[in-house]
């Protein structure tokens, strides 16, 4: 029988303890290899793993960098497995997709090439959905990323290979990108925690459009939100290459999260006053967490912003789909590429392609009018909450629900509907545990809440967290996948 496999230690604590040398980069490298061998099998979360041989060849040069006295950066040794969306040079960038299956980049994004320089050493890529679309990790390229508590279900996405991959404690924290929930909900399917960062907090690029695209973006997970500020504080600053990127860089979130929480306002925004449909158990385990803010000297009170909720789903899917099309067009244009395209990547296309220059203003004003509604709300509160999802993991084979709620879902995407608001306000929003369903049929499987912050408060929302992760009962409870 195996042995029960122990924790990863902390980021931070993992980071002092390499560059004291009291664990060595071949030591932490040796482990992480054999929870990949013991556990990716099972679960598919990380794909285009390199050979361990070279992995542990990595490890000793940077062994040797410490022996020397060398100076490292905060990831040094870090055996790390950048999603399999953003470039990486030398590794396949598939991004799902059987067109790009044998895609090689030659260059890394701005937040792969920070990681590089950090010291981290890349395993493989985090497996994601065709082009990211859908919150469900399954492509034809590599299979279907099951979930970390229960192989029957489905991880969540698009950062769904990063979530198993940490909750199983295969890496020690996680890079992912957002666009509808691609960090958040997966954080929350598999009980780790995902910070979609404020607009510009890190760099996207290069690219071949970098003014337009404001929806997705780049960013941290971990299974504690010091972890999740340790690797933000690579991630994060300003690059001229990409031009709606922040002032600054990322040392504030080096530095502890402690802070003093009594007083903090929380609006809880719940179901949208029943706009949004959630299936059973959902709503009650979320608002059942909500207690422990009270443990933090928090207060929590029930808020809805005034605002046309189905305007705002009409303005997301107008963005949305001028995003996609813009990126994808050129493949659904080409019969032979356009063939090789799933269902949902075509239907957005063609929901782009039907815009008008009309429509797209209108949606741009529409979300210009959220920003500014949820900016009233934060004259009264210090942050709002959310459910992190509207449905319990899904079935593995499940591509998508139809219904929620006892309501049809009219796109592949609706049942998500409740991860846009933060996306289309540029503001932080951080996936935090909520604890496990006790609802017949999803029983054990995780559940998570959005905390979202005011805009450019990304240290805000991690100290509001690690208050969080330190309040909870269950913050260190780990998968069944971990024992023997």
């Amino acid at each position: 029988m195996s042995a029960t496999l122990p924790p990863l230690p902390s980021a931070r604590s993992l980071a002092a303890a390499l560059q004291r040398r009291e664990l060595s980069c071949r030591e932490l490298m040796q482990t992480c290899l054999a929870r990949i061998e013991r556990l990716n099998p099972q679960v598919n979360a990380l794909v285009s793993l390199q050979a361990p041989e070279e992995m542990l060849r990595q490890a000793d040069a940077c062994d040797a960098q410490l022996a020397r006295g060398d100076a490292v950066g905060r990831l040094h040794g870090f055996p790390m497995a950048p999603k399999d969306f953003v470039a990486t040079a030398g590794l396949p960038t598939t991004m799902g997709s059987p067109v790009f299956a044998k895609q090689v980049t030659p260059h890394d994004a701005i937040m792969v090439e920070r990681l590089r320089r950090a010291g981290a050493l890349f395993v493989g890529r985090s497996n994601t959905p065709e082009f990211g679309l859908g919150s469900h990790t399954y492509n034809t390229v590599f299979g279907t990323t099951r979930n970390a508590w229960n192989l029957d279900h489905a991880a969540g996405g698009s950062s769904g290979g990063a979530a198993v991959a940490l909750a199983l404690h295969m890496l020690p924290v996680a890079d992912g990108s957002d666009m509808m929930g691609s960090l958040r909900n997966p954080a929350a399917w598999n009980h780790v925690y995902g910070l979609r960062p404020s607009l510009g907090r890190v760099p996207t690029g290069p690219g071949p459009e970098l003014f337009f695209q404001q929806l997705g973006c780049e960013g941290p997970m971990g299974r504690t939100p010091e972890d999740v500020a340790w690797l933000l504080s690579v991630q994060a600053g300003y690059d001229a290459r990409s031009p709606l990127s922040l002032a600054g860089d990322g040392e504030a979130f080096a530095q502890p999260l402690d802070a003093e929480l009594r007083g903090q306002r929380i609006a809880w925004l719940g179901d949208l006053g029943g706009h949004l449909p959630m299936d059973p158990g959902v709503m009650a385990l979320c608002e059942s967490a909500l207690r422990h803010f009270d443990t933090l000297g928090c207060s929590v009170a029930p808020a809805v912003p005034a605002f046309d909720f189905n305007a705002l789903w009409t303005a997301w899917l107008r963005l949305r789909g001028f995003i996609v099309a813009g990126a994808l067009r050129g493949l659904h244009a080409d019969p032979a590429t356009r063939a090789q395209l799933k269902p949902e990547a075509c239907w957005e296309i063609e929901q782009g392609e039907r815009l008008s220059a009309a429509a797209l203003h209108e949606a741009a004003v529409t979300r210009t009018q959220w920003h500014a509604a949820l900016l009233k709300l934060f004259e009264r509160f210090d942050f709002l909450v959310l459910p992190a999802a509207q449905v319990f993991p899904l079935p593995a084979d499940t591509h998508w629900p139809r219904e929620v709620g006892g309501r049809a879902m009219d796109t592949y995407h609706r049942w998500m509907e409740v991860t846009i608001g933060p996306s289309l306000a540029g503001l932080p929003a951080m996936a935090i545990p909520a604890g496990f369903s006790q609802a017949e049929g999803t029983r054990g499987l995780p559940m998570g809440l959005q905390l979202i912050g005011r805009p450019g408060a990304d240290l805000d929302v991690l100290r509001m967290a690690h208050g969080w992760h330190q309040a909870v009962p269950f913050a260190n409870v780990q998968s069944p996948l971990l024992q023997p």
